[in-house]
């Protein structure tokens, strides 16, 4: 079963960015700052965060402005640590952002500080939960690898038992429990390989846990390639073709318009969860230089092109059964197309490309593509949900009945998503014009580094208005955001090094 948990849109570093420039002067940006200046603030930035924002190395999403108040998704008081972006891994990987634009030994040490911290909470299984816990009664709750030495590879199944996603769903190792929702786990992985390839891969334990996790995360992945939501043990063997087979996706003749309660999707394209795990094996693939992690990215793909539905519906949904069919998750992610996630596939298959050249993972954008583009609502918006076949638009109301009107509908959900399509057809445009290759990325402009320089108080840190949702209060000192740290960390680091 998955958690009923708060989904909050995710803001861009632009968005970041403009809401600094509405508390600035409207000259701030009037000057382009030196590298000096803007090595300056980095430098101040990371010593603030690193020195006085951290707990046991580690990072939630928000603080107090006073820091006296810190939340994840959840309240804590410094005992626990997150792993969700945009927590610990993600400020990791500003760090290193530092550390290579300017090469200094304390942007490593903080980066370092951080993948000690995570190893604290490294599951048997393999991966991460939502957090990591340092307090001991909370600890005694979670299977750690540090915690339990001589364990092995913990809790595994039987010589001859079966493997996926209908043997993990039980959870009989709950402790044990390795997340793959909402980025937690790849998150965490690419961070660390990142880390190990920086330095040089002889740090030990570092470059030991990053593989470790990677070899569960191959283990995992079904026959079809797809990934699911969490493994409760490190698997003994690979799930078993016999039962799930390798076939394209289907409609179901029909489905059920009240919540079935019965968690059958196992392969997951919700929260992105099959696109980040084919990023990470990418990723993996560039640090090690190991074919199997290729291949894992491939399988992942060639799942995101078999989940692609038949017309009239060319997109993808949420979740899927070993049949290949749409299936509900939670009690508001219907069967149904989705329009979020299927930009996430979209732009998922333009990086297989790029980065593998196998012209495969470009034939199912333009029709996809078109689909969504018609679907579009009047105010440009896309809806998350499609009914399927009708192409009706779905909405929930506040008591989880489906509805075909956006009206009174629960507050911790998005039902209604930005359109990426302009963006995704201009990238598959020049790929096909130019064939598999990165695009030039521009540094943020001056103006913008004027004002994350000027939006920075004595102490280093960024301080905006904001609310602690787990505390549900809007601090008087305003709030610390670690998406506001990571996107303005990393702006800086590209200025630099745009300027060397």
């Amino acid at each position: 079963m998955r958690p009923h948990r708060e989904v909050r849109p995710v803001r861009t570093a632009a968005a970041v960015l403009v809401s600094l420039a509405v508390l600035l002067p409207a000259h701030c940006g009037a000057q382009q700052p030196s590298v000096d200046e803007a090595a300056e603030a980095l430098q101040a930035a990371v010593s603030f965060y690193h020195g006085q924002v951290a707990d046991h190395g580690g990072y939630v999403w928000r603080y107090a402005g006073d820091l006296s108040l810190r939340e994840g998704e959840a309240r804590t008081d410094g005992s626990a640590v997150w792993v969700q972006p945009p927590g610990t891994p993600a400020v990791g990987m500003a760090f290193l952002d530092a550390c290579e634009a300017r090469g200094e030994q304390a942007y490593l040490d903080a980066a370092l500080d951080a993948a000690r911290c995570l190893l604290q909470g490294q599951q048997l299984s393999g991966g991460w939960y939502y957090s990591v816990q340092f307090d001991p009664a909370e600890r005694a709750k979670r299977m750690y690898r540090v915690d339990h030495p001589g364990a092995g590879c913990g809790p595994t199944t039987a010589p001859g038992g079966e493997e996926g996603w209908h043997v993990w769903r039980q959870r009989k190792h709950e402790p044990n429990m390795t997340l793959l929702d909402d980025d937690v786990t790849a998150s965490a992985i690419r961070f660390l390989a990142r880390l190990d390839r920086r330095l040089e891969f002889r740090d030990a334990a570092i470059h030991e846990a990053v593989l470790y996790a990677l070899d569960a995360a191959l283990m995992v992945q079904h026959p079809i390639g797809a990934w699911s939501h969490n493994y409760d043990r490190f698997p003994v063997h690979r799930p078993d073709l016999a039962l799930y087979p390798v076939i394209a996706a289907s409609y179901p003749d029909q489905w059920s318009r009240t919540w079935t309660k019965d968690f059958t999707g196992g392969y997951v394209v919700n929260d992105s969860i099959t696109p980040r795990m084919i990023e990470t094996m990418l990723a993996a693939w560039r640090v090690y230089d190991d074919q199997r992690f290729r291949e894992a990215a491939e399988s992942g793909g060639d799942f995101l092109i078999l989940a692609q539905m038949p017309d009239p519906q060319p997109a993808w949904c949420q979740q899927y059964n070993n049949a290949m069919q749409p299936v509900w998750d939670r009690k508001f992610e219907p069967p149904a197309i989705t329009g979020e996630e299927s930009q996430g596939v979209l732009e998922c298959l333009l990086q297989l490309y790029r980065e593998t050249g196998e012209e495969r993972f470009l034939a199912p954008v333009p029709r996809s593509i078109a689909y969504l583009r018609s679907s579009l609502l009047p105010d440009g918006h896309l809806a998350r949900f499609y009914e399927l076949q009708t192409n009706r638009p779905i909405f929930f109301d506040r008591e989880y009945n489906i509805t075909y009107v956006p009206e009174q509908m629960p507050e911790h959900y998005s039902f209604l998503r930005e359109s990426r399509l302009d963006a995704i057809e201009a990238e598959y445009q020049r790929l096909l014009a130019e064939g598999p290759c990165e695009a030039t990325v521009s540094p943020p402009p001056a103006d913008e580094v004027a004002a994350i320089i000027a939006g920075m108080d004595k102490r280093g840190a960024w301080v905006e208005p904001g609310v602690l949702d787990a505390w549900d209060t809007e601090p008087e000192t305003g709030i610390i955001s670690s998406e506001t740290f990571i996107a303005n960390v990393r702006a800086l680091a590209a200025y630099i090094a745009a300027q060397q």
